[in-house]
């Protein structure tokens, strides 16, 4: 039997935590990485395995003063999250015990439960991070920026974990939405997730502005940038479902993110004034002048959309009215082979 990785003797000091306990690597265990092997393939396993280091590498540098405890903390329930996300992803939500999982990160259920307090929160690990992330972004907002700027700043930035994912592991994101859809108990954490983020949102505005959170203005303001995050997700998985990958595949979906957050753009601006306090009339001009930009960079997008949807449109009724007259060619041919056998068979009567 394989020792789990925190019980696994260290070969150097410096992977050891606070109290000397192993802070290993955490797809080192041979468990896990069997897991992955079973469930995705020897190349896919190799790929999660790099992907995860570089993820690991990413929140690092995100992390500077992390200790060693926090560190293996954090290591640990990413860990858990990982597999719990792999084994419901290709086994079914409802066909994975807890105690499946724990066998396999080498811990007990207790341990388990200890990181999460649900099988759904297994997958939506990041969701308190979420939270917290959105209300710190509108807490920091910069003086000279909208609130759409601001959101897709961060959001740009927090993409940064997906980049480093090798191509070969991104058609696991449609899977893992598949996964959300396909699952009753994970679509209404997903929903509950979703509605924690536009009441933090919600609370911050209203506070920057000085309204009551309860006012519309606040309300919808919440609700439009959040669903920023929604864009992206969306984008990301009919991009990868195009089969772009590496660079292309993000500037695709930073593409998407841009041109909704211009749409909001247009109606944000006279809440933007309320965040930022009072302003001169120069202020006021200057923002006015930046959201009839974004309208018309809106309204010009729009139009290539409408352009590119009519040109598909078009090439679809030409290609069923090319199929719709094939069709009508092999019927004529049809009936007149019909008539002309009939004709043969009327010939041979006679005779």
């Amino acid at each position: 039997m394989v020792e789990p990785a925190e019980h696994a003797e260290a070969d150097n000091p410096a992977d050891l935590g606070p109290e000397g306990e192993p802070l290993g690597d955490p797809f080192s265990d041979d468990r896990i990485h069997q897991l992955l092997v079973t469930e995705l393939g020897d190349d896919l396993a190799d790929s999660f395995r790099r992907a995860r280091r570089a993820q690991e590498a990413i929140e690092g540098r995100r992390h500077p003063h992390e200790g060693l405890r926090e560190r293996k903390r954090r290591m640990m329930r990413q860990r858990i999250s990982d597999v719990a996300t792999i084994m419901f992803a290709t086994r079914g939500f409802d066909n994975v015990k807890v105690s499946a999982i724990a066998d396999v990160v080498g811990v007990s259920e207790k341990t388990i439960f200890n990181y999460f307090p649900t099988k759904e929160s297994m997958v939506l690990d990041w969701a308190d991070e979420a939270v917290e992330s959105v209300a710190r972004m509108l807490r920091e907002q910069p003086p000279g920026e909208s609130l759409t700027e601001t959101v897709v700043r961060a959001m740009k930035r927090d993409m940064e974990s997906f980049d480093a994912v090798p191509d070969e592991l991104a058609e696991f994101m449609p899977r893992f939405g598949e996964l959300i859809d396909s699952t009753p108990a994970l679509r209404a954490a997903w929903g509950d997730m979703y509605s924690r983020i536009v009441t933090v949102a919600r609370e911050e505005l209203a506070a920057r502005a000085e309204v009551d959170p309860r006012d519309p203005e606040p309300m919808i303001a919440a609700r439009a940038l959040t669903g920023l995050s929604e864009v992206a997700f969306e984008s990301r998985v009919r991009w990868i479902e195009a089969g772009l990958r590496g660079t292309e595949l993000r500037d695709a979906v930073h593409a998407d993110l841009d041109r909704a957050a211009r749409l909001l753009e247009t109606g944000l601006w006279s809440f933007n004034l309320l965040t930022h306090g009072r302003r001169t009339r120069q202020q006021v001009l200057d923002a006015a002048k930046a959201a009839e930009d974004a309208r018309a960079q809106v309204v010009d997008a729009l139009r290539q959309a409408r352009t590119a949807w009519r040109q598909i449109r078009e090439e679809t009724r030409e290609a069923m009215r090319e199929q719709q007259a094939r069709k009508r060619e092999a019927m004529r041919r049809q009936q007149a082979r019909n008539r002309e056998r009939d004709r043969e068979a009327q010939r041979r009567r006679r005779r």
